[in-house]
Formats: C-alpha cells, sequence, structure tokens
C-alpha cells in the first residue's frame, strides 16, 4: 500500500484548516506548516488565502521565504490560494508586499473589490478540461495580469486568468478549499 501524499499547508494566517479537509478530499495528509523543519518529509506546499500582508510578514518573522523558495526550486509542487497567489507572484500591485517571485505575473491585490463584493463564478469554457464546470470563490481576490512566456493559464473567469502554473508552482485566486470539489488541490498533486 503506497502511503498518502503529505502536504505541508502554512499555518500562519488565514483557512488553513479548510486546506486540511480539502486535502483529506484529494486523499492527502495535510501538515500543518509554522517552521521551516515541518517542510522536511512533504511532498507538497499549500499558500492559503488570507490577508497577504499578515502572512508576509509572518513569513518574515518565521524566515520562511528562502525554505519556500527552496522547496519550490526543488520541484515539489506549491498551490498558492488568494492571498498565496500574491505571495508566489512576481510582482505585487496595489499596496505590494514582499513575495517569493516564483510565477512570472503580476498580483493585483484586491482588484476584485472589497468583502462585500465577494462572489462565485463558474470558470469559462475552453480551459483546462479537468476543471469544467467548476465554481470558483471569489473574497477580496487578486487579479493576474501580464502572465510570462513560462506561465500555463489553466483557468478563466470573464477572460481573467483566475488558475495558472509555471513549473511546480500554480496560483489560484479563488478559493478552492470552500467547496466541496477537490479538483484543483488533487489536480496539484497529480504531479507528486
Amino acid at each position: 500500500m503506497t502511503r498518502a501524499k503529505r502536504v505541508g499547508v502554512l499555518a500562519i494566517q488565514g483557512d488553513f484548516e479548510a486546506h486540511a479537509a480539502a486535502l483529506a478530499r484529494a486523499g492527502a495528509e495535510a501538515v500543518l506548516v509554522r517552521r521551516a523543519k515541518e517542510l522536511d518529509g512533504c511532498d507538497a506546499l499549500v499558500l492559503p488565502g488570507g490577508e497577504s500582508t499578515t502572512i508576509a510578514k509572518g513569513m518574515e518573522r518565521l524566515a520562511l521565504y528562502e525554505p519556500v523558495q527552496e522547496f519550490a526550486r526543488s520541484g515539489k509542487p506549491v498551490l498558492g490560494t488568494c492571498a498565496g497567489a500574491i505571495l508566489l507572484a512576481a510582482r505585487v500591485e496595489n499596496h505590494p508586499v514582499r513575495s517569493l517571485g516564483l510565477i512570472d505575473v503580476t498580483a493585483v491585490r484586491n482588484a476584485y473589490g472589497t468583502q462585500v463584493d465577494s462572489f462565485v463564478a463558474p470558470v469559462d469554457r475552453g480551459g483546462a478540461p479537468a476543471l469544467d464546470g467548476l465554481r470558483c470563490v471569489f473574497i477580496r481576490a487578486p487579479r493576474l495580469r501580464d502572465p510570462g512566456p513560462g506561465v500555463e493559464v489553466l483557468a478563466r473567469v470573464d477572460g481573467a486568468p483566475v488558475l495558472i502554473r509555471q513549473g511546480p508552482c500554480w496560483a489560484a485566486t479563488f478559493h478552492p478549499e470552500l467547496t466541496d470539489d477537490a479538483r484543483v488541490h488533487a489536480l496539484v498533486l497529480s504531479g507528486v
């Protein structure tokens, strides 16, 4: 019997417990990560949504920037959702925060509006077939623009990229952990 994939979930701030539940639905074991050594033995990593300034300050305080960059550069998958997508971006606009610079894209913080502007929308047709019918939950979400030539756009909503990948790094502007649909987590884990 093969062991379940162990996936670290950055547990500084945000709904990391919802990601742990989504990972369980995808057949993986979640490991909460607050220190660099907790990345050891993880097959993948999730950077959850939440407040990107708070998460960035926590990563700085806990000296996690370099270990997370090394983790991704080792080829292990990293999924960033909402605030996590901002942290993966090479460039950040609208009150920039320090990012990891792992995906050649610009993240525009809070581009869809405030908390009261939250919404759910289906992905556009024509994206990755595995994601047909996926419903996306947007809460103070960033927009991704200017993806570089090495960035693959896997899903769009109203024409805007909402799920992208560059190498082992995946960024979603929405919250896949807030639905019962584990396809995004399963897709990321399919390469482990």
